[in-house]
């Protein structure tokens, strides 16, 4: 059945969706209903790091549909078991809980934090977030987002957060001298996604632990975006040489089958117990299969590697491309995790990039995000490039 677009649509009016939709996806690629081809270079935001339709992760989908897609976890899950045992393999941490998105991964993270700190007889736990973060919707993950446009009007938010300036370690610093064993833990993304593509420094992030340890507060990584391979290693924060007490990571995981996941270690691990926290959904048959696919995908084609490689190639394309353009801000990024910064508000390149047949993302109003996929070609890679360094020369010459 065919969908008129221009109908009115009984979904509720959350999303400003650009005019079209699309029927299927091979690789790199999306069809929209009339057959007409788009480079993907956005994957969902970063869900479909495996590109659409992946062989090794249909047929796991598909042979797990034949089988059990559900039981709940008042029984034991043995492909969620091996999930878990992978991601602790990869990250050093001691046990996973699973949920069905990144923000109910950040809940989970905020709400083991809070346990944590009352265990050890912190009745006032306050938890340290960045401006410019973005953890998700739920209203605690809302109230740790660094944003407040997207707070207002959701009032009373639930209290016990503190924003402090992201890579700015004297801020961060100012909050452990003033409040001390209150801080039950700080809340990071090593690379901000929605706040404009923004990277933490080396000596920042190392510092920052450095003050967790010695204050007993625990260093909450944000994964959700930029971990699963996308940034040159399997999460982001291992580039850094960081050892997180908690991370937290969706979307790619699954490659668009809804799952997330809390990991962590030592005191942080042994928190929550039956009873403290759960998800009818979390982790179930299927999805637990398609996060096993995904990982055997990125780990056996060593998909981190090429991210980086490859990232690293687009970095240098754009450098070359946009010399000389003044306004461009900056070109920076983390494996295939890539923004460019205009001096002005460029979200019109969305709409010409889709009659280019290219789909990106404008963030922040002037930073255009790139989260092409990890199995794209070389050629494809240099589409993109073409693409988007032609989009922005056009686009500041008719300003």
């Amino acid at each position: 059945m065919e969908t008129d677009l221009t109908t009115s649509s009984k979904v509720m009016n959350t999303y400003q969706r650009l005019p079209i939709s699309f029927s299927r996806g091979e690789g790199a690629w999306l069809f929209d209903l009339e057959g007409n081809r788009f480079l993907d270079a956005l994957c969902g935001i970063s869900v479909t790091n495996l590109g659409h339709c992946h062989p090794t992760i249909t047929a796991a989908i598909q042979q797990q549909t034949e089988q059990l897609l559900h039981t709940s976890n008042l029984y034991h899950i043995p492909a969620q078991q091996q999930l878990a045992s992978r991601l602790c393999e990869i990250t050093g941490m001691d046990n996973v809980f699973f949920s069905n998105s990144g923000a109910e991964a950040n809940e989970t993270a905020i709400k083991l934090a809070r346990l944590h700190a009352a265990n050890n007889g912190n009745q006032e736990p306050l938890i340290i977030t960045m401006t410019g973060s973005f953890h998700g919707r739920t209203l605690a993950t809302l109230t740790a987002t660094g944003n407040a446009k997207v707070k207002q009007g959701f009032g009373p938010l639930p209290a016990g957060f503190l924003l402090a300036e992201y890579n700015d370690i004297a801020s961060v610093t100012a909050f452990f001298s003033q409040y001390g064993h209150k801080i039950a833990a700080v809340i990071i993304e090593v690379v901000q996604g929605e706040g404009g593509v923004n990277l933490a420094s080396a000596d920042y992030l190392q510092q920052l632990q450095t003050l967790c340890e010695n204050h007993s507060a625990l260093l909450i990584a944000d994964e959700v975006q930029c971990g699963n391979g996308r940034c040159g290693q399997y999460f982001a924060y291992q580039r850094f040489g960081l050892k997180p007490d908690v991370v937290t990571t969706a979307k790619g995981l699954g490659n668009g089958v809804p799952i997330g996941a809390c990991l962590a270690r030592d005191s942080a691990a042994q928190t929550l117990s039956p009873g403290t926290h759960g998800s009818t959904f979390g982790g179930n048959p299927l999805a637990s299969v398609a996060a096993l696919a995904v990982i055997d995908v990125i780990e056996k084609k060593q998909l981190a590697q090429r991210a980086m490689d490859l990232g690293q190639a687009m970095l240098d394309g754009f450098a070359f491309q946009l010399k000389g353009q003044q306004a461009v801000k900056d070109i920076r990024g983390c494996g295939l995790m890539i923004g460019i910064e205009l001096d002005r508000n460029c979200a019109v390149l969305v709409t010409e990039a889709l009659a280019k047949g290219l789909l990106i993302n404008v963030t922040n109003g002037n930073t255009i995000r790139l989260l092409p996929p990890l199995i794209m070609s070389d050629a494809e890679a240099d589409l993109i490039t073409d693409t988007v360094s032609d989009l922005i020369v056009q686009f500041i010459k008719s300003a």
